[in-house]
């Protein structure tokens, strides 16, 4: 497996999921990227069927098939499909990106992807994320603007971390990058508070777990880690994904 890719990685989406944007510390810090600000937004909405197809597709279909769907409209994201498994699946933007380092030249990156789905615990505690950063990208705030908001939403209104937290990422379809390999690989997410990966025994020596650089309390105060999934949600070997 890739290491230096996966450290790179970051979406989602939202976040997931989003881990969005497979870029290196140098180009994050170029002045020549090509997305120094926000595009027009028409470029980062979508129609809204394939919009719904793309977020189902993040998750195998046992499980998309009854869960909630979003999609992103002009004022935020929205229920397309109303769920009745508790889990939310949804396309997340550039924007769920870090801020700073390791995968942000992808943040106003139009073009990017990231079908995302929550688990019940982390739909009521992780898309709040995307809810916010999102509220605040389409009200035309400045990445600085963003961090302060996300800094007064963890004091006043973020949900606790709930134990069990996760979400599925497995979409053939995913856009995760410019270059390369733009679906990566599938994976699943597991979120905790903030921790030495080594508890995890992330990034070692042929374990299968990875420490996402999505958020590490920049300014959410969680991690993220991912474990390849071996196949697509579609049930296909994710040749990228073996070990």
């Amino acid at each position: 497996m890739n290491r230096k890719i996966a450290k790179t990685f970051a979406l989602g989406s939202y976040a997931m999921v989003v881990v969005l944007g497979v870029w290196s510390h140098a180009q994050a810090q170029d002045a020549k990227t090509p997305y120094p600000s926000m595009a027009p937004l028409d470029q980062y909405l979508m129609e809204r069927n394939a919009e719904i197809a793309l977020a189902r597709s993040a998750a195998p279909e046992a499980i998309s098939r009854d869960a909630e769907v979003l999609v992103l409209g002009r004022h935020g994201y929205e229920t397309a499909v109303k769920g009745k498994n508790g889990f939310v699946c949804v396309v997340e933007r550039g924007w769920m990106s870090p801020f700073d380092g390791d995968g942000s030249a992808g943040f106003w990156n139009p073009k990017l992807r990231g079908p995302v789905c929550f688990n019940p615990p982390a739909a009521r505690s992780i898309l709040p994320m995307t809810y916010k950063r999102t509220e605040m990208v389409l009200a035309g705030e400045s990445k600085a603007q963003i961090i302060d908001g996300i800094k007064m939403f963890m004091k006043q209104e973020l949900p606790p971390l709930e134990p069990g937290a996760m979400s599925y990422m497995m979409s053939k379809e995913q856009y995760l990058s410019d270059e390369g390999n733009h679906h990566w690989m599938a994976h699943l997410m597991f979120y905790t508070p903030l921790m030495d990966g080594a508890v995890w025994g992330a990034d070692l020596p042929k374990s299968p777990v990875m420490l996402n650089p999505q958020f590490r309390g920049a300014p959410e105060p969680i991690d993220v880690f991912m474990v390849p999934a071996g196949w697509w949600s579609d049930g296909t070997p994710d040749l990228h994904g073996a070990m």
